[in-house]
């Protein structure tokens, strides 16, 4: 059974006093939550002991970005294990902002997706296409190369560790969404080329990110292949977050 889940990306943003009182009303907000949604807090690495002491057992706690090395002279950097060591059960990979301005490539995430699996926590793993390469038509090959490529290194027992999230460039940030049919599309063709790595592709949860909102959310949520969100500046509002993850129906 795939697991349902909604995960806030903070990106760079956030202080001690935002942790303190968006963990507390976000646990204070989901207290009754009945749909079996998994509620993911993913702060700048700077808080993240902080987002742990404060998420309790109802809120999970990752990363946004490891490094692709397991240790070494790699300043600035922070590792699978040590992330697991902090308390984080998740990590962001391959997020858009991260190839885009960081220039990190698809070797790069399959070489940190394998260290992530190592280490024990679950690697939400980032795809999605430009508009340019939606609107001439290479929307479906550039996602089945990032995925193909990104998971490469996925032994067959490791795929219940693994999330995929589409998260279409063009709809980041910028108030535009996919339409709730587009993106079931893409989920769909997802959950394909998973199929054809030789993972249990049925099993493996796909959460949809791009301007994901309040209002939004039940449309996306209610499309047989999209198991909740990646949430971006939404997440930074308790009352906002709290009601996507409220619109995930209770069975997907």
């Amino acid at each position: 059974m795939r697991r349902k889940i909604v995960a806030g990306n903070w990106k760079m943003n956030g202080s001690r006093d935002l942790a303190k009182s968006l963990v507390g009303s976000v646990r204070s907000g989901i207290s009754d939550l009945d749909n079996g949604a998994e509620v993911v807090i993913i702060p700048p690495a700077l808080y993240v002991r902080d987002v742990v002491e404060l998420a309790g057992a109802s809120v999970s706690v990752g990363v946004q970005n490891v490094g692709q090395w397991l240790s070494g002279a790699y300043t600035g950097e922070i590792s699978a294990g040590m992330a697991r060591d902090m308390g984080c059960e998740f990590a962001l990979v391959g997020h858009s902002e991260r190839r885009q301005l960081f220039g990190e490539t698809d070797e790069s995430v399959a070489a940190k997706v394998e260290h992530l699996l190592s280490s024990g926590l679950t690697a939400v793993v980032c795809v999605g296409e430009t508009l340019a390469e939606r609107e001439s038509g290479k929307a479906e090959s550039v996602v089945a190369a990032q995925v193909r490529s990104g998971l490469a290194k996925v032994g067959h027992d490791r795929w219940q560790q693994v999330v995929v999230a589409y998260e279409p460039v063009w709809a980041i940030g910028t108030g535009k969404t996919a339409t709730a049919g587009d993106a079931q599309a893409m989920h769909g063709w997802i959950r394909n080329q998973l199929a054809e790595l030789g993972a249990p592709a049925e099993d493996v949860s796909l959460l949809y990110g791009g301007s994901v909102k309040a209002d939004n959310a039940a449309a996306l949520f209610a499309e047989p292949d999209i198991d909740g969100g990646l949430i971006g500046g939404a997440s930074l509002k308790a009352e906002d977050f709290v009601s996507i993850c409220r619109a995930v129906p209770a069975s997907i």
